[in-house]
């Protein structure tokens, strides 16, 4: 039995700042790996068929665990079927990455244990077939992200604490992209000058979401008492960064919707993962 981590991300800014002629949009983005997991147990089993467990409510055609494993099921060398179990504590549908998180675990965990022999690389190339993000998980590493999202840069970025919080409410991404008001011509912009003024990039999204959701209008405004509160992804999750000022104790519990207190990673555990087969 293998048990692992599947982490979750922040979204520090997230600028749109074009649209390809096949409807996918350009961006610009930094992914901030959390220590918010969800756990992943993959059970060898003797019959060559993938049991999901833990997600009852997804079709398993759909799961994204399963779709990560018939993409690697052509390169295996050691095939075998799985009884496969997640732990979610990554909220779904909250901009968090988790279900992309989940593919890229899966992608990395069966890459070793069937004996693929796929490189990092190649495993991001399936891996974006899943969804944009996934690379940034396999990778394991913070990045400046543009294009789809799947064209990384590595940084480093200063050890942090955020509070999260997630409204009760679930944000369709296609709705929020298809709203004609949506910010498509955010400047194209660089790293150095994110650092020189963080405050200054924001979510190109966040008009969208607290206009169409009122739990996530709610919880911004009750972050912005403490800080810069920001939308990661399409939310619905918001967060700020903690400071030395803030009674952290006193800001979780008088949330209106549930609250994590995360630390940022400056690396996925997945990068020092081995399987002996």
């Amino acid at each position: 039995m293998i048990k692992v981590p599947s982490p979750a991300k922040l979204n520090l800014f997230l600028h749109i700042t074009g649209r390809r002629e096949n409807g996918y949009h350009e961006l610009q983005t930094i992914f901030q790996l959390i220590d918010l997991y969800d756990w992943i147990i993959f059970k060898q089993t003797t019959d060559d068929v993938i049991h999901i467990e833990g997600l009852t409510e997804v079709k398993i055609e759909q799961n994204l665990i399963y779709r990560a494993a018939q993409l690697l099921r052509p390169h295996a060398q050691k095939l075998c079927g799985l009884n496969i179990r997640i732990e979610k504590n990554i909220p779904m549908g909250a901009g968090l990455g988790g279900g992309s998180s989940n593919a890229a675990t899966t992608l990395i965990v069966l890459n070793q244990l069937w004996q693929c022999g796929l490189n990092e690389q190649q495993l991001a190339a399936y891996g974006v077939q899943l969804g944009a993000d996934v690379p940034i998980f396999i990778f394991g590493r913070n990045a400046w992200a543009e294009g789809i999202g799947e064209h990384l840069s590595f940084i480093d970025l200063a050890q942090k604490q955020f509070i999260i919080l997630k409204p009760d409410c679930f944000i369709s991404t296609q709705q929020l992209f298809s709203q004609k008001t949506l910010t498509r011509d955010s400047k194209i912009t660089k790293f150095c000058a994110y650092q020189l003024e963080p405050s200054s990039f924001g979510n190109n999204f966040e008009p969208l979401a607290r206009q169409l959701y009122p739990e996530v209008e709610e919880a911004m405004q009750y972050l912005d008492q403490f800080g810069l509160a920001k939308l990661t992804g399409t939310g619905a999750c918001v967060f700020i960064e903690v400071t030395s000022e803030m009674d952290i104790k006193k800001i979780l519990q008088n949330a209106p919707c549930k609250s994590y207190l995360v630390n940022s990673l400056a690396e996925s555990p997945l990068r020092s993962f081995s399987v002996t087969c």
